[in-house]
């Protein structure tokens, strides 16, 4: 009987952490799409996609999953560029667009 509790266990904290992921991933295309839009550029697929997970400590001290999650974007219709999400939780850390030519970062949220 303890292995079944044991599964259940397992299947619960499986069940939990997806839809943290999901709710995260929410969060970073909410952040994502707002950036494009602040900046004048086009968010393309409607998608971001996680590329590092790890953990890490808030403001408070409290332990979460941290999480960056890149997106592209096309600021003149025929190009394809990157941007970024950094997470701790479902709160945005950074979100930034790839570095321009003329030496400059466009717009950055912190």
């Amino acid at each position: 009987m303890t292995w079944e509790i044991l599964v259940l266990v397992v299947l619960a904290a499986g069940l939990v952490f997806w839809y943290d992921a999901l709710r995260a991933r929410e969060a970073a295309l909410k952040a994502g799409k707002a950036l494009c839009e602040r900046a004048g550029v086009q968010l393309l697929d409607e998608t971001v996609s996680v590329v590092a997970l790890g953990l890490g400590r808030g403001a408070d001290g409290r332990l979460a999953i941290r999480r960056c999650y890149r997106f592209e974007y096309s600021d003149t219709g025929d190009n394809r560029r990157q941007g970024r999400v950094v997470l701790l939780g479902t709160q945005v850390l950074e979100a930034r667009l790839e570095w321009r030519g003329d030496g400059s970062w466009p717009e950055v949220i912190h």
